[in-house]
This record gives structure tokens, sequence and C-alpha cells, in this order.
């Protein structure tokens, strides 16, 4: 397993604004019948609009190990939902939710901590009323139900 590695400030902030732009990519993606790749969406989406060259790297990682694992992010978080489906969720709490849980199974070295609190910072820029607890609480579940993990 990867050990963290502390991140500076710049770094940090970096890596928030990244994840910004993959809700705003996956947004796009699924507005559009999610018949293309994620990667596609990216490459529309930075043609049109001002991406800093420095978070194009996570973006790109993120996107990819998304469109890698969608399915087993998907069943990860059906597993973790109660009472819900993914399916009803709004594009953006289901988005959100697919970034944590990419950071969280697929990218040990972030902590998961650490994306399970990103997660709920997007949720309360992005999503509604009720979205940051409940993103919190589906992460949080995910997380202790890992065996690797939790």
């Amino acid at each position: 397993m990867t050990e963290a590695v502390p991140l500076g400030r710049g770094e940090r902030i970096d890596r928030s604004r990244a994840r910004a732009w993959i809700l705003q990519i996956h947004y796009r993606w699924e507005s559009q019948g999610s018949e293309a790749t994620l990667l596609d969406a990216m490459g529309h989406t930075v043609a049109t609009r001002n991406v800093s060259e420095r978070r194009l790297p996570y973006v790109r990682r993120v996107l990819t190990l998304m469109d890698e694992h969608i399915a087993d992010v998907d069943r990860a978080l059906r597993g973790a939902l109660d009472n819900w489906r993914l399916d009803r969720l709004s594009s953006m709490d289901r988005a959100v939710l697919r970034i944590g849980t990419v950071e969280i199974l697929y990218m040990p070295e972030i902590p998961p901590k650490v994306a399970i609190q990103e997660a709920i910072l997007l949720a309360e820029a992005y999503g509604g009323d009720e979205s940051p607890g409940f993103v919190n609480g589906v992460l949080d579940a995910l997380y202790k139900s890992s065996p690797d993990l939790g």
C-alpha cells in the first residue's frame, strides 16, 4: 500500500479545485447520456474551458479510474446506500459519491478520511441542503464496510 505523503497547501488547493472540475465533467458526461467515456467528456471540457495544467493530471487520473471501475464503484455505493437507489440520487450527489469512492477504493495515497472530507466540501458547494450529511453517511459506511480500510 502506498503511504500517504502530506501535501503542501498549494497542492491541496489544486486537488480540491481538480475535484470541482471532475464534478463538472461528470455532470456533462451524465447529461449527455453517458455514452462516451468520462475522458471524452474531459476532452470536450478542456477544449472549451480554462482548466489549469497543474490540475489536469489529477483530473485525468480520477476520471480514468472512474471509467475503468464504474461498475465496481456503483456496486460499492449501492451496498453503502441505506434505503436509497443510486439512480434516484441527484446527479451532483451521485458524482460526489463516485469521486469519493474512487479515491477511497483505488487511490491508497489519499487517506480515506481526506477523501470523505473533500466529498463533504463538494457537497456543501454544489449539492442540496442535506447533501453534505448524506455524502458523509454514505462514504463513511462504504469506508467502514471495506475490509482493507475500515
